[in-house]
């Protein structure tokens, strides 16, 4: 369903990421991981058009970089970690935003079929009973989940992840990632999500990137790419060891 080809990008002149070429399936979950500063949110940022890039983004055999705004919105959402709050709508006029590739107006001429999938969803992510509260006065945890369901409200045939668990506690990270893998399953989308917490990346991915430096290091099924040799080089650790250790001390 995604194909990238060549990509490289980066800021004022300088590449991040250099010559990245993946594909991801329909009804598969790929995690992006890496240490910091390897080039993963840029990735997401150039498959998402927000950065200009080299290379081609494929979505179902099309490049995307002619595609216009509400027809790229149809195919791509971009979740980023980032929870800042510039304007105070309330949780349903947020959501609804969401929709806007599908409606004729702003926050207006929603129509059934709009207000039956941000009903769902609310309900879904558990912020049904909190539609009419202004996203202001919501802790970082609860906005998260907001901004999640505006993005699952675009359905858009690629959701893009930047640290999807950002800002939740433990529970609330694992309903998220369970939600979202039963999202994938069920629309048959498909999902890139980047993650540092390499255990919630093994229990959401399907397949991995492992990004060094800007440059693809390691990839393949999950299981392989977090038992690589390359990985233990990239985080300059000896990963299952550190993960051995750490599940002995709650016996």
């Amino acid at each position: 369903m995604l194909e990238v080809k060549n990509l490289s990008a980066g800021y004022d002149g300088t590449d991040v990421i250099r010559n990245i070429s993946f594909s991801a399936k329909r009804g598969e979950s790929l995690c992006v991981l890496g240490p910091n500063g390897c080039g993963k949110s840029t990735l997401l940022k150039a498959i998402a058009r927000i950065i200009d890039y080299r290379g081609l983004v494929l979505i179902n055999g099309e490049d995307i970089s002619a595609a216009g705004r509400k027809e790229l919105a149809k195919k791509i959402a971009l979740l980023s970690q980032s929870v800042q709050v510039f304007f105070p709508f309330t949780v349903y006029e947020t959501v609804s935003m969401g929709r806007y590739a599908y409606s004729q107006g702003f926050l207006k001429n929603l129509s059934a079929e709009d207000k039956a999938v941000i009903e769902d969803i609310l309900k879904k992510l558990d912020i049904w009973d909190s539609k009419d509260r202004m996203i202001d006065e919501l802790s970082g945890g609860t906005l998260q989940r907001v901004f999640l369901a505006r993005t699952l409200a675009q359905n858009p045939d690629l959701i893009l992840l930047d640290e999807p668990s950002n800002h939740l506690d433990l529970k609330h990270q694992i309903e998220l990632l369970e939600h979202l893998k039963s999202w994938v399953t069920e629309n048959n989308k498909t999902i890139i999500g980047v993650f540092h917490d390499l255990n919630l990346a093994r229990r959401f991915g399907n397949t991995a990137v492992v990004l060094d430096n800007g440059t693809i290091a390691a990839s393949g099924k999950i299981e392989e790419a977090l038992n690589s040799e390359e990985l233990c080089k990239v985080y300059g650790i000896d990963i299952r060891a550190f993960m051995r250790e750490s599940l002995e001390k709650w016996k």
